[in-house]
């Protein structure tokens, strides 16, 4: 007997049905963030990164034009098992001739994206840029100055044109999140008014008439960023009393809260009011740092509530990291694998039998589950999935990144 076959054998022994989980795990999409391949640069020229966002290190390689882009994200659809969506910033607009302002883009400023998705079988999803741009010096959708809001408001207006083009050429949903960097680096004077500011302009972006089944809109929180450590205006009580007094979608990235605060502990409240749940996947190290996703605790609990609260079909889940100091197709290929590791490590685990022992208050075999299940054959499991998926097992996807980029540093004049 194979390995699979015998480790198969251990887990239906626990009461789960192996070849259900990998079916789940098949259908269930991660959106790929395209920023990681580009250290969050973009090609609209906006410069410096701004809003409380830093990509550290140097490492060479960095894709510079879409093409090359494009090259890296292939790379890494190669290489990862699963059902990929990817997950586009405004400000990855490609302009083949005059350039506009964020505020006047349109979807063809997207036709190359949408028809690379469209060959690999892709979903889109979507995010405005309010950050990195002249008139994001501190406060974008808040700002006091009417006109700014106005730029910004004109922005996500175009955006939601987007995304709905987006869903509608690729018949498929398109989440388009909205997240400022608003905020003050000192103690405010008044925290209410840019509060009912940044409101105000989220209503008037969402009296725009668009497709609310083809277009998910979702909006993000922040607890703080460089710059504006004492007050930020989208708060997490903020945007979730807003998603669920409009009726879109609320946003958590695991790397926007207190570092004692758990998103997994989180998601089974905001799945008993809303119908679907946004997440960003990321890792903090001590705060919003944006660190390669691992295989870690935490990015297994968030999977082990997705799966005990049956919601692979209402969490719509993304990774957001961008690491330049190591191999950048290598930063996105763990992550995304180890996200993937992690939704099947849940898929895996005895669910109805954890939540039984837990009903009966049997917490003895509550704990003995919980724990023997750290050991079982996880790994042999998860071979089998990325070879009937006809990607690379264990490390061997490594090599392919490393004769690629001896290649890429080449080409690229690195």
């Amino acid at each position: 007997m194979d390995r699979f076959q015998e480790s198969k054998r251990l887990y239906e022994h626990l009461g789960v049905d192996v070849d259900a989980a990998l079916r789940k795990l098949s259908d269930f999409p991660i959106s790929m963030h395209c920023w990681q391949g580009d250290d969050v640069v973009g090609f609209d020229g906006a410069g410096a990164l701004s809003g409380g966002i830093q990509t550290t290190g140097d490492y060479p390689g960095r894709a510079r034009t879409s093409r090359e882009l494009m090259e890296d994200i292939d790379a890494v659809l190669a290489l990862t098992p699963g059902k990929k969506r990817l997950n586009l910033h405004a400000s990855y607009a490609i302009f083949e001739g005059d350039q506009v302002d964020r505020d006047q883009i349109k979807p063809e400023h997207f036709r190359p994206w949408i028809e690379f998705s469209k060959d690999r079988g892709l979903g889109l999803d979507f995010n405005p840029t309010l950050f990195s741009h002249p008139k994001a010096a501190g406060l974008t959708l808040s700002h006091p100055d009417p006109e700014i809001r106005k730029f910004w408001i004109r922005h996500c207006q175009a955006c939601l044109r987007i995304s709905e083009v987006f869903a509608e050429e690729l018949d498929t949903y398109c989440l388009m999140n909205i997240w400022i960097p608003d905020g003050l680096k000192d103690i405010p004077g008044d925290r209410m008014g840019p509060r009912r500011r940044f409101m105000d302009s989220l209503d008037e972006i969402l009296s725009l008439d668009y497709d609310r089944n083809k277009v998910l809109v979702a909006l993000e929180s922040k607890v703080f960023g460089i710059g504006m450590e004492s007050y930020t205006v989208g708060s997490a009580e903020f945007t979730m009393n807003y998603a669920l007094s409009r009726g879109i979608l609320p946003l958590m990235d695991n790397g926007h809260y207190h570092p004692t605060e758990v998103v997994s502990d989180k998601l089974s409240s905001m799945l008993l009011f809303h119908p679907k749940v946004a997440l960003h996947v990321t890792r903090p190290v001590r705060w919003d740092s944006d660190h390669v996703v691992l295989f870690d605790d935490e990015t297994k609990e968030i999977a082990k509530e997705i799966v005990r609260c049956d919601a692979l079909d209402r969490v719509l889940l993304g990774l957001d990291f961008f690491d330049a100091s190591i191999n950048r197709i290598a930063a996105w290929t763990i992550g995304m694998r180890n996200m993937q590791k992690a939704m099947l490590y849940a898929l895996l685990m005895p669910m109805s039998r954890l939540k039984e022992a837990q009903d009966k208050q049997d917490f003895t075999t509550l704990l003995m589950l919980n724990e023997e299940c750290k050991t079982y054959p996880f790994n042999d499991i998860w071979d089998h999935y990325c070879e009937i998926q006809q990607v690379p097992v264990r490390d061997e996807w490594f090599a392919a990144v490393q004769k690629r980029e001896a290649a890429l540093l080449k080409q690229r004049g690195e």
